[in-house]
């Protein structure tokens, strides 16, 4: 087996700045990507590392502990039996590296297999899309309506407003407006990343009830279980954990609430496509609404949420993290009427050009 790590600096096009509460403005993606070769099949990983404001590692700690995993990972067994192991000699991974080697398996494995990683996973549907919402990051309140009515002109219908990076009145007076113009035609939720207190949290909610949302995703700092019970018990909105869920028992404290806290999955927080699908299952087996989502990242690391959502039916999807990228190594992803599409070819669906990217080290093993 033939093993690459790769990494490459991704921007958007369009003047779109990414900019949340907890993040501050963000100029590129810095992408790590693993591939796989044992001269016959192919296989991909992707990953992002400059998501301190996630999960405290640093940019450069994510890619040090990707390279130094290479050299763990006995890399002589079959990637079938990897990726059934990789709970035990996964462990001392950080995460995010945890889902950089586990994706690279799934599409070398499904690929080898002539299937999509979704029809591997058990997805019955033939073509891998998703419906999926978008975003609205931190910006002047002109460019703010501007980025929603370009998205609803492009039939998105589910957008999440990005709040608590400045007044609370604002943040309504954007939201209303949103409301406003779209009426109940555009589903419409709000992400605070984390930035209220309890007592913060169940003010604006009362205040953000009036605007019909979805949800509030992660309005208490992570962690913070006390709070989180106040708002399953007070809360006029339903309310959605993100930097919370990053662990099987932190999905076992939401299914516990019964369906009054929702969650959000992303493969980087669990550490990929296996323990992903687990939570999924649990959650759906307790009738917890979900999300399957992700961060701001490349088509490979998209791709590989987008068939875990084809794989899953969750309530709701968050799959627009290639959107607009200017200079994606990857291809094969791409976004219309409102979804997200991968190309029908098996694994992720997805070509990467090595080329483009900056080799970090390349090993050969058995």
């Amino acid at each position: 087996m033939r093993v690459s790590l790769h990494s490459a600096d991704l921007h958007y096009g369009g003047g779109l700045v990414l900019h949340t509460a907890s993040s501050g403005s963000i100029p590129y993606l810095k992408e790590i990507y693993l591939r796989l070769d044992d001269g016959e099949t192919i296989g991909v990983g992707e990953v992002r590392a400059n998501i301190a404001y996630l999960n405290g590692f640093v940019e450069g700690t994510v890619v040090e502990c990707a390279a130094a995993a290479i050299g763990a990972v006995d890399w002589t067994h079959d990637p079938v039996d990897l990726i059934a192991s990789m709970a035990d000699w996964g462990e001392p991974l950080i995460a995010p590296v945890r889902a950089l080697i586990d994706c690279a398996l799934h599409d070398f494995v499904a690929r080898r297999e002539h299937l999509t990683v979704a029809a591997w996973l058990g997805a019955t549907a033939e073509k891998v899309v998703h419906e999926t919402n978008q975003t609205l990051f931190w910006s002047s309140f002109e460019e703010f309506l501007a980025q929603a009515q370009t998205y609803v002109d492009r039939g998105f219908t589910d957008l999440k407003v990005r709040v608590a990076a400045a007044d609370f009145a604002e943040d309504l007076r954007r939201i209303a407006m949103l409301r406003e113009c779209f009426g109940t035609r555009v589903k419409i939720a709000a992400d605070a990343n984390g930035r209220w207190s309890a007592m913060e949290a169940l003010e604006k909610l009362d205040a953000l009830a009036a605007y019909d949302l979805a949800y509030v995703e992660q309005p208490v700092p992570p962690g913070d279980w006390a709070a989180v019970d106040l708002l399953a018990n007070r809360s006029p909105l339903p309310v959605m954990l993100d930097e919370s869920v990053a662990t099987p028992d932190d999905i076992a404290r939401i299914c516990a609430y019964g369906g009054r806290i929702f969650a959000h999955l992303k493969l980087v927080k669990l550490g990929g496509i296996a323990p992903t699908m687990a939570a999924a299952r649990r959650l759906s087996g307790a009738g917890i609404p979900f999300m399957i989502g992700q961060m701001n990242e490349g088509a490979a690391a998209t791709a590989a949420a987008l068939h875990v959502a084809c794989a899953t039916s969750p309530a709701f999807a968050e799959l627009y993290g290639a959107d607009g990228l200017i200079d994606d190594p990857v291809s094969g992803v791409s976004y219309m009427a409102g979804a997200v599409y991968a190309d029908h070819a098996s694994g992720l669906g997805v070509a990467f050009d090595a080329a483009a990217t900056h080799l970090i080290g390349d090993y050969s093993y058995g």
